[in-house]
């Protein structure tokens, strides 16, 4: 009804009651994202990005399309809080340029030996020890974003999904976009089943389960940081692969 209300007849007060009944989706999708994100960033200036998000979904929103609303603001928002930080631009050009160059290097050693490459091959191949390896990746881990919330453009159309909701159960209703996403899909599932042992648990248990670093390092038997730092090296191995796909795709 309140739906109803707020389309049709553009009810100002309707529109406030929805954005107060899905305000939670804000403080949950902001939770799940600061606990990857540097002790400096606020949650509450996550929510209050988060909340444009929810603002923009709820007055865009098609209540006659097949998606659940829920899905649909839940991109949204993790989209607003995304853009909000990168304007901030607090990630270090050195730390980014850093974080490339390991996902390059390692889709390079990839392709070369059928596996994903260990830490010490691709130190050698970065011509760092592992010690520096390791500072590199907790420096990204301290800086990153969190990767698969990240939005990927899957069609030329400009429509983009972030590639955990293609993990999930986010459908788009443009049948073009649909195909692309559902290769994206694949691809993203054929890349996770190519990550070493313990990085696939982290990345199951985290979107697929929905557990926090914190109790992934419970089970895991490691510190928080040591998953984080987990975390960080799957993701750059999912990101050059998908970007090594894309513009292979392209070529």
């Amino acid at each position: 009804m309140l739906w109803r209300r707020f389309k049709d007849h553009s009810d100002p007060i309707a529109r406030d009651r929805l954005i107060l009944t899905y305000a939670p989706l804000v403080k949950y999708v902001a939770g799940r994202m600061s606990s990857a994100l540097p002790s400096h960033v606020e949650e509450t200036d996550l929510i209050s990005y988060g909340l444009l998000g929810l603002i923009g979904a709820v007055e865009r929103f098609d209540p006659k399309r097949q998606v659940k609303f829920e899905t649909y603001a839940v991109v949204r928002i993790k989209g607003s809080i995304i853009d909000e930080l990168r304007s901030l631009d607090w990630v270090p050009r050195s730390v980014r340029a850093r974080a490339r160059e390991i996902e390059r290097k390692s889709v390079e050693l990839e392709r070369k030996l059928h596996r994903a490459p260990t830490d010490e091959e691709l130190s050698d191949a970065l011509g760092i020890s592992l010690g520096e390896l390791n500072d590199s990746i907790t420096d990204i881990s301290n800086s990153s974003i969190v990767a698969l919330d990240e939005t990927w453009n899957v069609s030329s159309g400009g429509e983009s999904l972030a590639l955990i909701d293609t993990i999930g159960d986010a459908r788009p209703t443009d049948p073009a976009v649909l195909l692309d996403a559902t290769e994206l899909r694949d691809t993203l599932a054929d890349a996770i089943a190519r990550l070493p042992e313990r990085e696939k648990i982290v990345v199951a248990l985290y979107y697929y389960d929905g557990l926090t670093l914190r109790e992934i390092g419970e089970i895991l038997g490691v510190t928080e940081s040591r998953v984080s730092q987990l975390h960080t090296k799957a993701i750059l191995r999912l990101k050059g692969r998908l970007q090594d796909d894309s513009e292979t795709a392209a070529a």
